[in-house]
């Protein structure tokens, strides 16, 4: 059999091919020559065609020679770093069975770890004829090569010199969420040119802007190579956020200002060496290529029956728990290696410190549902490697028993929404928050208080890159999302959000100086809560997305963070520096035990102690009270700090929230082994930092809507 076919416009030259070898997967450069190695369990032939360096013009296609184990394996010994390729996959065209193999249409290698070139859409692209009646299961023998992006083979050589992981313990772990698009697109200091890339982010002036903050790693909203929808290009919008993936291994080809995939890992060292590490928010739940009737990229070519959740009585469609069209399957043990060999990748190669997962709830969901022992969860916690990275899931989705906050074993840490809901209901004055706002000060322990998980396992928020942004937050009723092109009709409607009189930007003083002490009171409870706190890039000056909470599809100032920061920005950017300092100077904010409230007989100390403005013990019936909205935190330095039983010696302090409109008077409690309290933080006064005291069983007068931290004042021995 001959193993090369030759096309109308190949050169004379015929590569060299020997067997190879079925693993690694992907292309890999050995100093000598190339392996290639591709799985499909149903195919019954590969090609692996090369490209001129253009990608443009399709040079030679190879047969590649053996099937071991269900990879498809060949060796190039005179190909080098550079190469240009893709695959075109045999096999049956049967969408009633499953499969979808149609050899004309260009795939893009799962395990690729550079593309180079765009994809541009056309009919081409798709496996079936559109507009044919039952479209879908029609054949289109036309070739998509020339709309296709194509696989570059690297050279994975980099000097990273004395680079180590970063390895921020989790309780000291503060999270800023960024979008490496959108944090340099109009900074003043990043050159245009690089602006957007990861060369921008590494830039040391906006480095330097996110180490001052205080916060200790860095999490990406997706860097994965992804696809720019059909229908929004059609809009004039694109994928702005990037929750499209088509290649697990790649980088986005237009975030490399260079080109060249060491970008990212210079981007890492960099960070790495500002004291920040970096998480990367990633989507294996689905990919790009969409239901039936979408694009045939790359898995539904490759092998669709295997790569996808179809429906069991009708494999013909699928599965679509992401509510994107499709559902990775992890359950198959080749496509679950495909995620975790991406894992490690980034992690190994590309040094990144953890992971985002999104839709996580995806990945561990067998046909009956969501189960904590799903492969893809015990293959993270029992790796060596991926063990000891940041795993934290976004623990839910549109599927079948999808909300699972709580859900995920030991090891995880999850992202939260329950603190985001109840901090906003509390600060926007809704009724009966209080018992459950203590919950939420806590680390949520009613959700993760559970097998030995830590406090940290709880990811706090009150905004994210999806929703309102701070400043909207308190100045919105209503999503404006108009931008958008579907008639305001998407993002949700659930804000949990208050205009304060005035829907969008306000003239009145008195309005913007309460939205103002609203976001420090936001803020404040974000970052003196127990768990680990995330702060959306951008809300530390109080940006704003004009009431548009859904932002996936605005690359541009909508969606930029802008720069230009006026007195009021500034104002709130050295309050957020301050209370992060004071999140860094406590170690009691971020204990490594769940406050329980439980007295210690021994020590003679509570953890925790519930206040009303009394200044003695909630009873039961002021946490029933659905008008009460006025509560406090005490939390005593010397509560037992670890397992061993002994005093700790952290400070002591006393946190006061009024959520009340007006003015409450708060008796300040006595505290053995104090004199007095030194005022730390008060939201209503965010310039006072010099400690003013309050003597014992004086009466405060909090302000409406206000955040006090008072520290106490030991007696000297």
């Amino acid at each position: 059999m001959n193993a090369r076919k030759r096309t109308a416009r190949q050169p004379d030259h015929r590569s060299r091919v020997s067997e190879g070898q079925p693993f690694p997967l992907g292309a890999t450069w050995d100093g000598l020559g190339v392996n290639f190695a591709l799985f499909s369990a149903h195919a019954t032939k590969v090609e692996l065609c090369l490209f001129d360096s253009q990608g443009k013009q399709e040079l030679e296609r190879i047969e590649l020679p053996e099937y071991t184990n269900e990879i498809w394996h060949g060796y190039l010994p005179d190909a080098h770093p550079g190469m240009i390729y893709g695959y075109r996959v045999h096999g049956p065209y049967e969408p009633d069975a499953g499969h979808r193999f149609n050899p004309n249409k260009l795939l893009i290698d799962p395990y690729a770890k550079q593309l180079v070139g765009e994809l541009k859409w056309s009919d081409q692209l798709f496996g079936y004829t559109l507009g044919s009646p039952d479209a879908d299961l029609s054949f289109d023998d036309r070739d998509s090569a020339a709309y296709m992006p194509k696989a570059r083979v690297i050279d994975p050589a980099f000097t990273w010199g004395r680079h180590t992981h970063r390895e921020t313990p989790w309780n000291r772990t503060i999270i800023y969420e960024a979008h490496v698009r959108g944090i340099s697109m109009t900074h003043p200091a990043v050159p245009e040119p690089v602006r957007g890339t990861f060369a921008g982010l590494m830039h040391p002036e906006l480095l330097k802007h996110i180490r001052s903050l205080g916060v200790t790693s860095v999490e990406l909203l997706p860097v994965h190579a992804f696809v720019n929808d059909q229908h929004l290009l059609d809009k004039h919008l694109s994928n702005y956020w990037g929750y499209n993936s088509i290649a697990f291994f790649a980088p986005h080809p237009a975030y490399l200002a260079t080109g060249n995939i060491s970008e990212f890992k210079e981007m890492v060292a960099h960070l790495h060496d500002a004291g920040l590490e970096l998480i990367m928010d990633v989507v294996y739940n689905h990919t790009a290529e969409g239901n039936e009737l979408g694009p045939t990229l790359s898995m539904r070519g490759i092998d669709n029956a295997t790569y996808y959740r179809l429906v069991p009585d009708d494999r013909r469609y699928y599965i679509n728990d992401s509510g994107t069209g499709n559902t990775l399957d992890l359950s198959h043990p080749c496509v679950l290696q495909m995620v975790t060999d991406s894992l490690r990748y980034w992690t190994e190669e590309m040094q990144v410190d953890g992971f985002r997962f999104d839709l996580a709830t995806i990945l561990a969901r067998h046909a009956h549902g969501f189960d904590e022992r799903h492969g893809f969860l015990v293959a993270c916690r029992q790796d060596p490697i991926l063990s000891q990275s940041k795993l934290i899931a976004e623990p839910w989705d549109c599927g079948p028993g999808g909300y699972q906050v709580g859900g995920f074993p030991p090891g995880w840490v999850e992202w939260n929404d329950r603190f985001r809901d109840t901090v906003r209901a509390f600060w926007m004055g809704e009724e009966g928050q209080i018992a459950e706002l203590a919950s939420r000060l806590t680390a949520s322990g009613d959700h993760f208080n559970q097998r030995g998980r830590r406090p940290y396992a709880s990811v706090n928020f009150v905004t994210a890159h999806d929703g309102f942004t701070l400043r909207d937050v308190v100045s919105y009723d209503h999503k404006h999302n108009e931008a958008n092109g579907e008639d305001n009709q998407d993002g949700s409607d659930h804000n949990l959000s208050w205009n304060h009189g005035c829907e969008g930007p306000s003239d009145d003083p008195e309005i913007n100086t309460l939205r103002m002490r609203q976001m420090r009171n936001l803020l404040a409870t974000l970052l003196l809560s127990q768990g680990t706190p995330m702060l959306l890039a951008g809300d530390e000056f109080s940006r704003t997305q004009h009431g548009n909470n859904n932002i996936y599809c605005q690359d541009n100032e909508l969606g930029w963070i802008d720069w230009n920061l006026d007195d009021d920005g500034r104002e709130l950017l050295d309050f957020t520096r301050y209370l992060i300092s004071l999140r860094h100077a406590y170690p009691i904010l971020r204990r490594g035990r769940f406050l329980v409230g439980e007295y210690n007989e021994e020590l003679g100390v509570n953890d925790v102690s519930w206040l009303s403005p009394s200044g003695e013990q909630m009873s039961e019936q002021q946490w029933q009270d659905p008008n009460a909205r006025c509560l406090g935190m005490l939390l005593d330095g010397r509560a037992q700090p670890t397992g061993i039983r002994r005093p700790g010696d952290d400070s002591t302090l006393l946190l006061l929230m009024n959520a009340h409109h007006d003015v409450v008077s708060f008796r300040l409690p006595a505290v053995t082994q104090g004199s007095h309290w030194l005022c730390q933080l008060d939201t209503n006064r965010p310039q006072l930092r010099n400690g003013e005291i309050h003597e014992f069983d004086s009466e405060f007068l909090l302000t409406g809507r206000s955040v006090l931290l008072l520290r106490l004042e030991r007696e000297k021995a």
